[in-house]
């Protein structure tokens, strides 16, 4: 049995490095309640502050099942695991929940109720941040200064940007 005991912290506290913790660590965004979510592995992503806020920006293709669920709920929660929780993100990462619709519990995660209403965190997770969501922005290629980063959407799915204001910061 999992021990899913946390306490919070302040974010701006935390130590560990936002490069590693995204591009490498990975983490589930995910959103809708426990009984009603959807979670995807994502390792694009930023944490810093905006409008005197605390916050973490994600991007999210209009075409994954997650999209559904970030444009329908107010609030979504980031979970980052250890290195033995690869296989499961890799698993989250790659299975639609279209197909898998229990995909975290097939990937041997347990989905817990979140402190914010509507929210579903992890039991395995080591660290978690539940943020409401402030502002939202379609990525627009004719904005693109460097033109290989045209590249990364060779099917036109530009990703929709989702800033949201980090309300609880949870840890082991």
């Amino acid at each position: 049995m999992i021990e899913h005991a946390f306490k919070e912290v302040d974010p701006q506290e935390l130590t560990g490095n936002p490069f590693k913790m995204i591009l490498k660590d990975w983490m589930l965004i995910t959103a809708g309640p426990v009984e009603a979510h959807n979670t995807m592995t994502i390792g694009w992503g930023g944490l810093g502050a905006m409008w005197s806020r605390n916050v973490a920006m994600c991007v999210i293709r209009p075409v994954r099942y997650t999209f559904e669920f970030l444009e329908r709920e107010e609030s979504f929660t980031l979970a980052w695991f250890d290195e033995q929780y690869r296989d499961a993100l890799q698993f989250c990462g790659t299975k639609s929940g279209r197909d898998v619709p229990n995909k975290a519990v097939e990937a041997g995660l347990t989905p817990i109720a979140g402190t914010l209403p509507r929210t579903t965190n992890f039991a395995e997770a080591r660290l978690i941040m539940e943020c409401r969501k402030l502002y939202w922005q379609d990525i627009d290629p004719a904005n693109f200064l460097d033109p290989k980063i045209e590249e990364m959407y060779p099917q036109k799915d530009y990703h929709r940007v989702y800033l949201g204001e980090i309300l609880h910061c949870l840890s082991r």
